[in-house]
């Protein structure tokens, strides 16, 4: 179970979540399929930054490898703005969540 901060309106539980980040593309895959095989419906990716083609790369592996039967549901792409622990200063971060579906 992952508790995730939902920008001020409190902590929000998100179980079907997979993080997308530096590991390698299979690992994410392989966390997939697990929450498939554990008996969900719909698996949410998420990622920021540089990790947003892994992500796109982990979906895109599943359907043609492993799960030719899944589907994209739905698509979300955004901005973070982060601040800088270093300068102060704010940079914008892209965001995206892929939802898929068996």
């Amino acid at each position: 179970m992952i508790i995730e901060h939902n920008g001020g309106r409190g902590f929000e539980v998100s179980v079907n979540t997979v993080y997308v980040g530096r590991k390698p593309i299979l690992n994410y895959v392989l966390a997939c399929m697990t929450l498939f095989k554990s008996g969900a419906n719909e698996v949410l990716i998420k990622a920021r930054g540089r990790a947003i083609s892994r992500a796109v790369d982990v979906v895109e592996v599943m359907r043609n490898r492993f799960m030719p039967d899944i589907k994209v549901e739905d698509i979300k792409i955004g901005t973070e703005e982060m601040v800088s622990e270093d300068t102060n200063t704010p940079t914008n971060i892209s965001t995206i969540e892929i939802k898929i579906t068996k």
